[in-house]
């Protein structure tokens, strides 16, 4: 019997793979095509979100508020925080009270962590936690206090004063004493600033140290777990600058920290213990700092005569990306959640993308307290006796 039908056969199955084998690779060409408009749309898109420039907006809703006198807001766990001398209460976008917390204070001081907000009377002897929901507990301290700083659990550290010497107390949610520890003045020098990580396992203090006659700065870092008992008083790295005063310390993310100079920006990375990895000199004084989890903004007044102000961002690893020029007078300056740049003042507002891109400017008719970013082109405005959610509008 010939074989020959077998090789037909063998012949088209080779010619059915081939050409299925073409088919794919049309298939695929077409697909990646695809693909690659797609990405040029979505950046094209994505260029003319972050370079269009708004000057008018629409008010979508307008909601009355009652304030008391001398009402602050702040952004908190993506509701609204009020408070004053007089208490606090978390309201939503509609001006919803979720939970209120009653006190009397000279001069509250604030901390936002996540889900936890703790208040604390500045020169006096009471904190107040809070979390979503509601109020958590209360501290009555013992000596006067200086800052305060809480933690994603809850936890509160506390810099108290007390004829000169400083202590750090720590306690939990409910307001339970923790643990305290005394910062040696003779030994260090006097403490600046304190600042807790987010999860509350390693702090930073600041310390000024005159003793000697001259100026020199500590920077210390402790850590409260498993690593930090293997050290005396928990310390775990600690550097020295001299000639420097350092009124600023604080944990940008769990593992990275940096400290605020007169002249110098040092940035600190290390999950169990803080060491230094970048130092930025600064030759001109620092009118105001602001930062978030990804940068660190400082404002300098501008040498440009066409412009009043430059901001210049540094990533948190202590590289300077951008450097941005404005000219417009401010009371405040900050990050909003989606890491743009809100610049106000009573009757003015801002707001640039980090690249330098001013998104937004509107002057007002009325007081204008605070921005805060819902989604896309949507903010809240909170305003003098109302909070107005709108939207950017060319």
């Amino acid at each position: 019997m010939s074989d020959r039908p077998y090789r037909l056969v063998e012949k088209q199955v080779d010619q059915l793979e081939e050409k299925i084998k073409v088919h794919r690779m049309r298939v695929l060409k077409l697909v990646l095509a695809v693909v690659v408009l797609l990405l040029i749309a979505g950046g094209s898109l994505f260029y003319v979100y972050q370079n269009i420039s708004y000057t008018e907006y629409q008010v979508l809703e307008r909601v009355e508020r009652a304030d008391s006198a001398g009402s602050r807001f702040l952004e908190f766990a993506g509701k609204i925080l009020k408070y004053s001398n007089d208490g606090a209460s978390c309201l939503d976008a509609a001006n919803r009270q979720i939970w209120s917390q009653t006190y009397e204070m000279q001069a509250p001081i604030v901390d936002i962590c996540e889900d936890y907000v703790a208040i604390a009377d500045r020169d006096g002897k009471k904190i107040y936690i809070m979390d979503t929901e509601g109020p958590c507990g209360s501290v009555e301290t013992s000596r006067p206090i200086s800052q305060i700083q809480v933690a994603n659990q809850g936890m509160v550290a506390v810099l108290i004063e007390e004829e000169g010497a400083g202590y750090i107390e720590l306690y939990d949610r409910e307001g339970n004493f923790l643990a305290e520890g005394g910062l040696h003045t003779k030994k260090r020098g006097y403490p600046l600033s304190i600042s807790v990580s987010n999860d509350g396992r390693k702090m930073g203090v600041s310390m000024l140290d005159i003793n000697d006659g001259t100026v020199k700065s500590s920077v210390l870092f402790f850590n409260f777990g498993s690593v930090g008992q293997n050290e005396i008083d928990n310390i775990v790295s600690s550097y020295t600058y001299s000639d420097q005063v350092i009124p600023k310390v604080e944990f940008l993310t769990n593992d990275i920290a940096v400290a605020v100079g007169g002249s110098r920006l040092i940035f600190y990375e290390g999950s169990q213990k803080p060491v230094a990895v970048q130092e930025v000199e600064l030759q001109q004084e620092i009118q105001s700092l602001f930062y978030n989890e990804h940068y660190v903004g400082l404002v300098f007044e501008s040498e440009n005569s066409e412009e009043s102000y430059h901001m210049d961002l540094y990533n948190a690893r202590g590289v300077m990306e951008y450097q941005i020029p404005f000219s417009m007078e401010y009371d405040s300056i900050g990050f909003l959640t989606n890491d743009e740049i809100c610049i106000l003042n009573n009757l003015e507002c801002s707001i640039y993308t980090v690249r330098g891109k001013l998104r937004f400017h509107s002057n007002f008719e009325e007081n204008i307290y605070r921005v805060l970013h819902e989604r896309g082109h949507r903010y809240l405005f909170l305003k003098e006796g109302a909070t107005e959610k709108i939207v950017l509008k060319k």
